[in-house]
């Protein structure tokens, strides 16, 4: 009897649940080819597990349903899938572990890192106005005041 695996990974808000079957190294995402999932750099971000463990990854069948999240971010949480299912479906060996750390450590740990939230009084998260020193002379009913952060003395 065949085994099946099932393996899970997350990036920011994307999650990523793979199920792997003896075959023939072929990946499918969301029940489509990874030619039309995605091209160029993300899909060569996909296929590093190949090249680092080719013996290992041609055994077996990939499919990935992914959700939520960016591409790129997606993109990652297939690749973090595929490389837990190689492994698991493997036999968890400690080699192939070792040798895919040494690659790339997060192929097997989860990238947990998000954006940090927007705070209030500032552009963004860390980022403020900029604050003026320069002091400014105001002439209120014939008296000078010397007004600095808009407070009078």
């Amino acid at each position: 009897m065949v085994k099946n695996y099932t393996v899970k990974s997350s990036r920011k808000s994307a999650m990523a649940r793979a199920t792997i079957k003896q075959g023939a190294g072929n990946i499918r995402v969301n029940n489509k080819a990874l030619d039309t999932f995605s091209h160029g750099y993300n899909k060569d971000l996909i296929l590093e597990v190949s090249d680092v463990i080719p013996d290992e990854f041609n055994r077996f069948d990939y499919f990935v349903n992914v959700s939520g999240g960016g591409v790129s971010s997606q993109t990652q949480a297939v690749r973090s899938c595929v490389a837990k299912g190689a492994l698991l479906a493997s036999g968890n060996k400690k080699a192939l572990r070792d040798k895919l750390i040494a690659y790339d450590r997060y192929m097997i740990v989860d990238d947990v890192r998000n954006k940090e939230p927007k705070k209030q009084l500032g552009l963004g998260a860390r980022k403020k106005k900029q604050h003026s020193k320069r002091w400014k002379v105001y002439d209120c009913s014939s008296s000078l005041f010397f007004m600095r952060s808009g407070c009078c003395w």
